[in-house]
């Protein structure tokens, strides 16, 4: 039986762990005797009760560790984490709030064939659905794909969700230079640069039961525009050099 870990990372999210056990153990359950599942949660510097919430209402759930930093990273470096401490083959990063519910990986884990590296959520995918997302998050992450898809060579309709299913060995030696949410579509670059095989299935979007989205637009917004620079001109000195690697060159050990 195939082993899969989740990644689940969580900053103040106190009011959301109660909901979190609920959906995980739903998960686990739907996806055995398929896989056996183990969970890596990542406090992330909370500054609430939310490490104390997790290691109370975890600690019976087998196959489940919780990590924590000592002060705020972002959601990426959170997830990069996630992958540190996994000892699946396959890793799934989701959101700790729930609004891709997680019961989603059912259909996308055998999506991942051996020539797919990543595979990534796409509530724009033309059968993807949103329901009740802030307008403003959606706009945003909207622009942002449609100006990634300019700039990578696979094309994708989302470069920013973070409901994924990895192989452990195309991510675990990336280094990222954006740590928080902008390093999700980071992680995309980097691994398109590298030659691995990114694919997107459709998936559901839905808005929050409990809490704010973390996210600060003008800090977002502007790490993506960093990014996007950052990308082009490399893009450029790639072409030059002849740097590129082939898409599919990718191997894993």
């Amino acid at each position: 039986m195939p082993t899969v870990c989740v990644a689940v990372p969580c900053f103040n999210e106190e009011g959301n762990v109660g909901r979190l056990l609920t959906e995980l153990t739903a998960l686990r359950e739907l996806l055995h005797p398929e896989h056996l599942v183990e969970f890596v949660l990542v406090d992330d510097g909370s500054t609430d009760r939310t490490r104390a919430a997790l290691l109370n209402a975890f600690q019976s759930v087998p196959l489940c560790t919780v990590v924590s930093h000592d002060e705020n990273q972002g959601i990426a470096a959170a997830i990069m984490t996630g992958f540190q401490h996994a000892h699946a083959d396959v890793v799934c990063s989701i959101d700790s709030d729930c609004t891709y519910d997680p019961r989603q990986l059912e259909k996308a884990l055998p999506l991942l064939t051996p020539d797919i590296d990543v595979l990534t959520a796409s509530p724009y995918h033309e059968a993807g659905t949103v329901h009740g997302a802030p307008p403003w998050r959606i706009a945003l992450s909207r622009m942002a794909s449609r100006a990634y898809r300019l700039l990578m060579r696979q094309k994708l309709s989302c470069y920013t969700s973070c409901f994924r299913v990895y192989r452990r060995d195309a991510v675990a030696e990336l280094e990222l230079r954006h740590p928080r949410f902008v390093g999700i579509a980071e992680t995309l670059w980097r691994l398109d640069r590298q030659g691995a095989r990114i694919a997107e299935w459709p998936a559901d979007l839905t808005t929050r039961v409990e809490g704010n989205s973390k996210m600060r637009l003008v800090r977002t917004t502007w790490g993506h525009l960093q990014l996007m620079s950052r990308i082009f001109v490399t893009n450029t000195l790639d072409v030059l050099f002849r740097k590129r690697v082939p898409l599919g060159s990718m191997h894993h050990s």
